[in-house]
């Protein structure tokens, strides 16, 4: 493996008060629904709206002081944009943010907003990796991926050891752990540190349907991109392919995929905002989307679920609550 638990732990200390420490919440009425007791991450509270930060920061941090002058460049739709924007700026690095021309709004301006440059591509036409190696060898910049890089993996890790030690703490053994997966960076580094914290805990991940290639990847026993699909509500998780770090990963932690629908998404997005009270993007909510659609079977369990992150456009959003998606 490319990440340990040991640099989870090492991860957690760097984040320590810079990251939050998101809560384990319960919903009686989410409980009761599902005849079970979940336990609810909500990284949406975390710094930028998502717990892509986590591992943002703790790969940063990391760069030598060499290093820092010439800045950081990434590439992401929002999520990873934000989280590297901001811990740039925190450790007074210039960020270069490549992003794609059909971003969402709220992403774009929140990426601004922390100090960030950005740079449009098409997602259609334009080689987003070719681009920013190209702007960093202009600017003598780290390229900063928004998965696939062992201290991302590690940073993103700290979620899970945070659900573990939460759940312990509460006296709650968890039987389930659902979360999202893309590119695999946070069910990489979350699956490591549930399996030397909780290892009875069985983990899943899920994908948005027709961007399953993750699961496609498991069965094949080797990465494999999903075909060509028409865009999802997901956007955050239209990675084609899991990462060549992720994957192996993920092969030894997860015991399984599940797949969720822009229906099932959008109907979980609205019972987030109703009976939860939180606002969650389409790609954030995928893991309660598929409890509510009943793809495991959950009556009588300790289930965790992880809600990654809650930036989506008001327009987006109105519409999904007023039933128009």
């Amino acid at each position: 493996m490319s990440v340990a638990f040991v640099d989870i732990e090492a991860a957690a200390a760097r984040l320590a008060g810079r990251a939050v420490v998101t809560p384990l919440l319960e919903s009686t009425a989410l409980n009761g629904r599902l005849e079970a007791r979940v336990l609810i991450k909500p990284e949406t509270l975390q710094r930028v709206g998502a717990f892509k930060f986590r591992g943002a920061y703790n790969r940063l941090s990391q760069l030598p002081p060499e290093a820092r002058a010439g800045g950081v460049v990434a590439f992401s739709s929002g999520n990873h944009a934000q989280g590297v924007a901001l811990a740039a700026r925190l450790l007074g690095m210039p960020a270069l943010i490549v992003m794609p021309s059909d971003a969402p709004r709220i992403k774009v301006e929140a990426t601004r907003g922390y100090g960030a440059e950005i740079r449009f591509y098409d997602r259609a036409t334009d080689d987003r990796e070719a681009l920013s190696a190209a702007a960093a060898a202009e600017r003598g910049a780290v390229v900063v991926p928004a998965f696939d890089d062992p201290h991302v993996i590690a940073g993103q890790g700290v979620a899970g050891l945070e659900i573990a030690r939460q759940a312990q703490a509460l006296g709650v053994p968890i039987d389930l752990l659902l979360g999202p997966v893309g590119g695999g960076g946070l069910m990489s580094g979350v699956g490591l540190a549930m399996r030397a914290l909780s290892p009875k805990t069985a983990l899943y991940g899920v994908e948005p349907a027709g961007y399953d290639d993750t699961r496609r990847s498991l069965e094949a026993g080797e990465r494999r991109p999903a075909p060509p699909a028409p865009r999802s509500l997901c956007d955050a998780l239209e990675s084609p392919m899991p990462g060549s770090l992720t994957f192996p990963i993920l092969s030894h932690t997860l015991a399984g995929v599940l797949t969720v629908t822009d229906a099932e998404v959008a109907e979980a997005m609205r019972f987030a905002f109703s009976t939860l009270k939180l606002v969650v993007e389409p790609g954030g909510v995928v893991a309660l989307a598929a409890l509510l659609a009943g793809k495991l079977p959950v009556a009588g369990r300790n289930v965790a679920i992880i809600l990654s992150g809650g930036n989506v456009d008001s327009e987006l959003f109105a519409g999904i609550l007023a039933g128009s998606h």
